[in-house]
């Protein structure tokens, strides 16, 4: 089960919530099989983090490269972030 409720609001755009509650062992290290881009809806204290840096602020566009391992880090409220998929070129 995905730690996220999504609804998709374009073609290849999401938008993603995470909820407050939602347990910290449920945001795992990962990797995307597409290139993406994120951002925030609204003001947030939850952290992006590329493997092998560190933690950022998510206050922004984030492009996050396909193969490329990373997290989110839990902040005090809800997330809300919309997630623009790039279709892999293979």
């Amino acid at each position: 089960m995905l730690p996220f409720k999504e609804d998709l609001l374009a073609k290849n755009v999401y938008i993603r919530k995470f909820t407050s509650d939602t347990p910290e062992h449920d945001l795992k290290w990962h990797w995307d099989e597409e290139d993406r881009v994120i951002e925030p809806i609204s003001t947030t204290d939850w952290l992006f983090q590329f493997d092998n840096q560190l933690p950022i602020k998510i206050d922004g566009k984030i492009f996050i490269p396909a193969g490329v391992i990373h997290r989110l880090i839990k902040g005090t409220f809800d997330l809300k972030i919309k997630v623009t998929k790039n279709e892999s070129k293979s």
